[in-house]
């Protein structure tokens, strides 16, 4: 994972880390709760989502449980967002997602990684935020990790990992994700 300014570092044992763990600990018990739910619920599914980001969302918010994340207050969503099931979000370094998204089943939002040498690998944890724009599909089994924009009206097709920036108005897709074409009206 690449260092910028975006790049949010968290050392072990330290009172950032140990707040990390008590996020972690809150968005679990909730997300339990939240799992035991079904399509049907979606009223309360809205209620704990909620309850889980910290802030309301939109009646238009529609998640088909289970759902998983590591903390939950630094995702925020639009209006008219669909998450199909089993989608995991990892929002360390925050995760924006724009109106009139579409989150098909099984995917990875995965904002945080640790350092690649083995001497360092549990000394810290590294988070870089993920923002999808306005009207973006991102279909079954995506994974995309953190540093990455996915431009406004962009498809990233089934199966991809993302790990770099997606134009707007584009299809994308594989490992890791390239530009397949543009998309037009």
């Amino acid at each position: 994972m690449a260092k910028d300014e975006r790049t949010r570092i968290v050392p072990r044992r330290t009172p950032e880390s140990a707040a990390m763990t008590a996020d972690l600990k809150r968005a679990a018990a909730i997300t339990a709760t939240l799992n035991r739910l079904t399509f049907n619920d979606a009223a309360e599914v809205r209620a704990l989502f909620s309850e889980l980001i910290g802030r309301p969302v939109d009646d238009s918010f529609l998640l088909i449980p289970p759902f998983h994340t590591t903390g939950g207050r630094d995702i925020r969503v639009g209006r008219n967002v669909f998450v199909n099931q089993n989608c995991t979000f990892y929002d360390l370094g925050g995760i924006d997602i724009a109106d009139d998204v579409l989150i098909g089943p099984n995917v990875s939002l995965i904002t945080s990684g640790h350092p690649l040498e083995p001497s360092q690998r549990r000394a810290f944890v590294t988070a870089r935020p993920i923002v999808i724009e306005r009207n973006v599909w991102i279909a079954a089994g995506v994974t995309i990790i953190g540093g990455v924009t996915v431009g406004e009206n962009s498809v990233v097709a089934a199966g991809s990992v993302v790990t770099q920036d997606v134009p707007r108005n584009t299809l994308v897709g594989g490992n890791p994700a390239r530009v397949i074409r543009s998309i037009a009206e």
